[in-house]
């Protein structure tokens, strides 16, 4: 289980890079809102080990790859090659290390869930989507456990729309993609599950959360 942006915290040091930027902070672009507390919960029913960053996603974006223009945001971009250096060393690294260590030493195929929120309107339009399941369409075994999920989570809650790649594809440049590329094969599959922020601090989040532990036990 992984929540690559769980908080919105700027480290002491790098403080004076988000001079007036509070608001920015505090917006989807800063964190991901209701994703922690449900990544958090699924691990603990589900017995599994979570990985978090709490490390706001505009200081060093976690869920791309080191080669992506939108690793480094608009406060960090003008940052020198050494500094960026460092913040990949201090935080990128040592985060994707950990979850490769858990991957290499199961001796099972390892179902990895990343777990993520969006905000409701995006660029002023709406996005008519409550929970997403992202995954790659060319694995079978992770097609197959998206149905299966789609499908108990229709069943508990008939009111909200699950759907597929959806409000981004499960292909897209993010920490599921990037350790398929280092895990090909069956040994790993990598699911991120996008839930609707307007959902953030009210009870309908337990209510998802408590479904997809029920529909992920069932599988």
């Amino acid at each position: 289980m992984t929540c690559e942006h769980a908080g919105n915290v700027v480290p002491e040091k790098y403080i004076s890079l988000f001079a007036g930027a509070e608001e920015v902070l505090k917006s989807h672009r800063g964190w991901d809102p209701g994703a922690f507390e449900v990544a958090n919960g699924l691990a603990d029913q589900l017995h599994a080990p979570l990985f978090s960053m709490a490390i706001t996603r505009l200081l060093i974006e976690m869920n791309r790859s080191l080669d992506s223009a939108a690793l480094f945001s608009e406060f960090t971009s003008a940052l020198s090659p050494n500094e960026k250096t460092t913040l990949i060393a201090e935080f990128y690294s040592p985060y994707y290390h950990s979850i490769e260590e858990v991957i290499l030493q199961s001796e099972k195929p390892t179902l990895h869930l990343s777990i993520h929120s969006f905000t409701p309107v995006f660029n002023g339009t709406p996005r008519f989507v409550d929970i997403g399941l992202l995954f790659d369409p060319a694995s079978i075994q992770e097609k197959e456990f998206c149905v299966r999920v789609k499908k108990m989570l229709d069943h508990q809650l008939p009111e909200f729309k699950t759907v597929f790649n959806e409000p981004y594809k499960g292909t897209d440049d993010g920490i599921a993609e990037i350790l398929r590329k280092k895990f090909p094969g069956s040994d790993y599959l990598g699911i991120e599950i996008e839930l609707n922020q307007k959902f953030a601090g009210t009870p309908f989040l337990m209510r998802i959360q408590e479904a997809l532990c029920n529909a992920i036990r069932s599988r």
